[in-house]
């Protein structure tokens, strides 16, 4: 087939795959599985090598991040299960004080707390943060909004083990520790610049309490478009949110231990992984540490401690009952992540990285640019950052050898990309404005600027890192 005519299916593909998510409503996992069939068909693959191609885009991202995503899962389960994040942000409350505290949780949900299903986190933090909001005066709910929305989806795209994170670096095939340490050079200054922007526009007359917040919770949200995470969960409204709240309380443990001790296993994880990246960068081999340092081993490790921290604090029932839950999490997680895959695999074997590598110069950073409008139209498109920046990524994939620049550079600009206008299909969306007391006008502003500010501030570090590798 000609050049043109494999441009003009793909092209079809994708719009095809958001009409029959937004438009006709279809799972996610439904229509990347067709559109990926119909690309595959339409480009001459045939019937036997397009069935081989998915099956083996799919099986390859499982076996890079299937076992990540459940353990991280399992993991969140527990924390939550042990009232963990309450009592982190109670002590970054103490510590930060009133002033700090937006940016202080912010960060610590991008960069420590992924690993918590994003649902579930934001439920939990969201009732913590309208009650810090009310000691932070006129603009509290403003800004802790602002903080809880951008937060949460800078985190989903920039750290291990990220859902969107881990599914970005396994289809350009980046190592995932050295996706976390430069997700964290990213997502750091990103979300830091990114509220100080939005606090700045905000308490400069641009947030008006009458017209931005309301005390009865806004509409239900609409539908789910991204599998697993906050914004694609089932509909929650406001009573839902508060029994998933109290559900949380109920199942604290009377006696617990210390927070160091409670994160611990998730953090010496996490510490594993970036040694193992430092290892690699530094070229220094070592069999143990290889071994401890690998993502799956380390994330097992926590998982295990967790699950040892827990039997002693709440008992081997509800240990079961969590980790249960967790598996019933992960799955839709999964088969999200893995059809991305499919695509991808696609998209490479009808040729079309050998066809986009021409239109790119090798060493700038136009094409940079390009991979963030390409996400961020997926993105404005489907109303999904994990379906985004999946399919952006799928797109782009096979032309990363081509570019002439590191693919973890690609992979953060499709997550960047990704991030641009969260808006109305969103469930996060829907989400804030009942937790935080908003009105639809008010979470535009605090969620959909805020995220899209972010979006467009994380290009700064990204291009910067261009530079350098």
């Amino acid at each position: 087939m000609s050049d043109t005519g494999i441009l003009l299916n793909t092209a079809i593909a994708v719009i095809a795959i958001v009409f029959l998510i937004v438009r006709l409503r279809m799972n996610p996992v439904v229509a990347l599985v067709l559109g990926s069939c119909y690309l595959g068909l339409a480009t001459g693959l045939g019937v036997e090598k397009t069935v081989e191609t998915i099956s083996k885009g799919f099986g390859d991202v499982m076996a890079d991040i299937g076992l990540l995503i459940a353990f991280g899962v399992l993991i969140g389960a527990l924390l939550r299960d042990l009232g963990a994040i309450e009592r982190l942000v109670d002590a970054l409350l103490r510590t930060a004080g009133p002033k700090r505290i937006p940016h202080a949780m912010a960060l610590t949900i991008a960069t420590f707390l992924q690993s918590i299903y994003l649902d579930v986190l934001l439920v939990i933090t969201g009732p913590l943060a309208k009650g810090i909001a009310s000691k932070l005066g006129r603009y509290g709910t403003a800004r802790m909004a602002t903080a809880l929305a951008i937060g949460l989806e800078c985190g989903i795209v920039f750290t291990i083990p990220g859902v969107g994170a881990l599914a970005l670096a396994a289809l350009l095939d980046v190592p995932f520790g050295k996706y976390l340490l430069f997700g964290l050079v990213v997502v750091i200054p990103t979300v830091t610049i990114a509220i100080a922007v939005m606090n700045f526009a905000l308490t400069r007359g641009w947030w008006n309490p009458v017209l931005d917040e309301e005390d009865v919770p806004g509409p239900a949200p609409s539908a789910s478009t991204d599998g697993g995470k906050a914004e694609d969960a089932a509909p929650l409204g406001p009573n839902a949110a508060a029994g998933a709240t109290m559900t949380a309380v109920e199942v604290k443990a009377p006696a617990q231990p210390s927070l160091l001790v409670l994160f611990s296993p998730l953090l010496i994880s996490l510490l594993l992984i970036a040694t193992g990246a430092l290892a690699q960068v530094a070229t220094w081999h070592n069999s143990l540490v290889e071994l401890l340092s690998s993502p799956v081993m380390a994330l097992l490790l926590g998982l295990v401690a967790t699950c040892v921290l827990a039997r002693r604090y709440l008992g081997q029932p509800r240990v079961d009952a969590s980790l249960s839950r967790g598996m019933r999490d992960s799955g839709q997680i999964l088969l999200l992540n893995g059809v991305g895959g499919c695509l991808a695999g696609v998209i490479a074997a009808c040729g079309l990285g050998d066809i986009l590598g021409g239109y790119f110069k090798a060493n700038t950073w136009a094409p940079l640019l390009i991979v963030w409008l390409v996400a961020a139209v997926l993105h404005i498109a489907v109303g999904s950052v994990t379906i985004s920046a999946i399919t952006a990524a799928g797109l782009l994939a096979p032309v990363a050898p081509t570019l002439g620049l590191d693919p973890v550079l690609i992979a953060l600009a499709a997550g960047a990309g990704s991030l641009f206008f969260v808006h109305l299909t969103s469930n996060t969306f829907w989400l804030l404005q009942s937790l935080m007391g908003q009105t639809t006008r008010g979470t535009l502003k605090t969620c959909s600027v805020g995220v899209s500010v972010a979006s467009v501030v994380a290009m700064g570090p990204i291009l910067a890192l261009s530079a350098i590798l």
